[in-house]
């Protein structure tokens, strides 16, 4: 079976050299929008494509506003300190994420709380958040409080994990119920859809990512999306040192980062943008091969959850034990095939293996088994 599945996956791409997990494809107007950022002089954090490629992003995830930084860690922590979260407070999120999660939580001084994913969207799973909250906490003049410690829950971060949506409806639900704002960490699934509307757009804040791996990059990049213009007023200024506008002098009203995405690689992730429909149209081709050849195998694809249109940003099987995976991963990647595991849930990091988890029996039966298979755009030429 391994052999027959990276003889499957080089024929998918057509090439006997070694195969990637994710690589970026460069089809379209890079080039001359890079070059032209050069000739402009423009390639820090001033110059028309940073305003451009905001405003397509707000255009195609029909957000509000969008404010375009330096990584999708740094618009996490920005968004996050935005919605209000400070120190010695919790954020509650799921285990099976990438660290970048929890390291803008923590960098706040605040505190991850996990738990559990769904079995059907690999994502945060609202019976779990639910039963969390209604077991540990209460509402205290409209705070929500955790009971065992007084501190207070200030947000709820879920991550829509390889581009799969999680179930939004009920986890807006519940952080209405318990004042708790709603931050999506929406790296992975640009272009990725809940009941027809873009993820990320769903909480007051959703951030994307655009580094290397991701469905379309600018080299190192992030955004976030905003629920209000306000919001998104507020954010880019606190996003960009927080400096009044004056002619000439240097004035600072609060305490901000230095995150504005630098026009050079905003030029690419313009370019990049332009092809993003045609990039999920050959990824969702692509998923729907590596799902047909799986059919009647003991492995099982991992398909979009109901109500969603995933951009399948990395597909993934999921194996029968530990063992099953592990042979896998050896064989294929000693054959130049790149294959990986997911992430090792953070509540077994060291770092965060104090943090308070929530019922991790499905994230940690998905960690022994889950593989991510090549995902690269198939040519589109």
């Amino acid at each position: 079976m391994h052999n027959s599945l990276t003889t499957f996956i080089r024929e998918l791409y057509g090439t006997s050299d070694f195969i990637p997990l994710h690589q970026p494809t460069f089809a379209g107007n890079e080039r001359n929008y890079v070059n032209n950022t050069i000739d402009s002089t423009f390639v820090s954090s001033v110059g028309a494509y940073v305003d451009e490629f905001e405003s397509a992003l707000s255009s195609y995830c029909d957000a509000a506003a969008t404010v375009a930084v330096v990584n999708g860690t740094n618009g996490l922590q920005s968004a996050l300190h935005m919605a209000g979260v400070t120190r010695d407070e919790l954020v509650i999120t799921q285990s099976m994420t990438f660290v970048a999660t929890c390291n803008a939580i923590h960098w706040l001084g605040a505190e991850p709380v996990f738990v559990d994913i769904s079995d059907t969207t690999l994502g945060m799973c609202p019976l779990s958040l639910a039963g969390f909250l209604d077991e540990y906490c209460e509402l205290s003049n409209n705070v929500c409080l955790h009971k065992p410690t007084g501190k207070r829950v200030r947000a709820v971060v879920p991550m829509h994990t390889f581009g799969h949506p999680v179930e939004l409806s009920r986890l807006i639900e519940i952080c209405q119920n318990w004042n708790l704002s709603l931050v999506e960490d929406a790296a992975e699934s640009l272009g990725s859809t809940y009941k027809g509307q873009h993820t990320g757009t769903f909480g007051r804040f959703g951030v994307l990512s655009f580094n290397g791996n991701k469905i379309i990059t600018t080299g190192g990049g992030g955004a976030v999306l905003c629920k209000t213009k306000e919001d998104g007023t507020k954010l880019k200024h606190f996003t960009t040192t927080a400096k009044l506008p004056h002619a000439f002098e240097f004035i600072h009203d609060e305490y901000a980062y230095n995150a504005r995405m630098p026009n050079l690689n905003a030029a690419l992730g313009l370019a990049q943008l332009e092809q993003l429909a045609l990039f999920i149209e050959k990824k969702r081709q692509l998923a729907a091969y590596y799902a047909d050849f799986f059919k009647g195998t003991a492995f099982k694809f991992v398909q979009e959850p109901q109500n969603t249109r995933a951009n399948y940003w990395l597909n993934a099987i999921v194996c029968e034990n530990k063992e099953c995976r592990d042979d896998l991963l050896k064989y294929a990647n000693s054959s130049g095939v790149m294959m990986r595991p997911v992430w090792k849930p953070m509540h077994q990091l060291s770092l965060y293996s104090n943090c308070i988890a929530h019922e991790m029996r499905n994230t940690e039966w998905f960690a022994d088994r889950l593989v991510n298979l090549p995902s690269s755009v198939p040519s589109v030429e």
